[in-house]
């Protein structure tokens, strides 16, 4: 599935990942390959992405939306 992580300063990540797992305001949730559509807000913690080839990411965030739709995140982020 394909991820956007964007913040108001840049683009923080563009890229092929198997696994996302965010913050969500109510407690946080992984999205894996082909998940359900769904669109949620965020609260401050730790985006943990794994990518294609395996690298473990974290990203910081102190809120933000996150959408998945048709195997695509996009995911705006207050910090990154």
């Amino acid at each position: 599935m394909f991820l956007e992580i964007i913040t108001p300063e840049k683009k923080a990540f563009s890229g092929e990942v198997k696994l996302v797992k965010v913050p969500g305001t109510a407690g946080s949730f992984t999205i894996l390959d082909h998940h359900a559509p769904i669109i949620s807000t965020l609260e401050k913690g730790v985006i943990k992405v794994i990518t294609i080839d395996g690298d473990k990411l974290e990203f910081s965030t102190d809120g933000g939306v996150i959408q998945m739709k048709s195997n695509s995140i996009i995911l705006l982020s207050e910090t990154a």
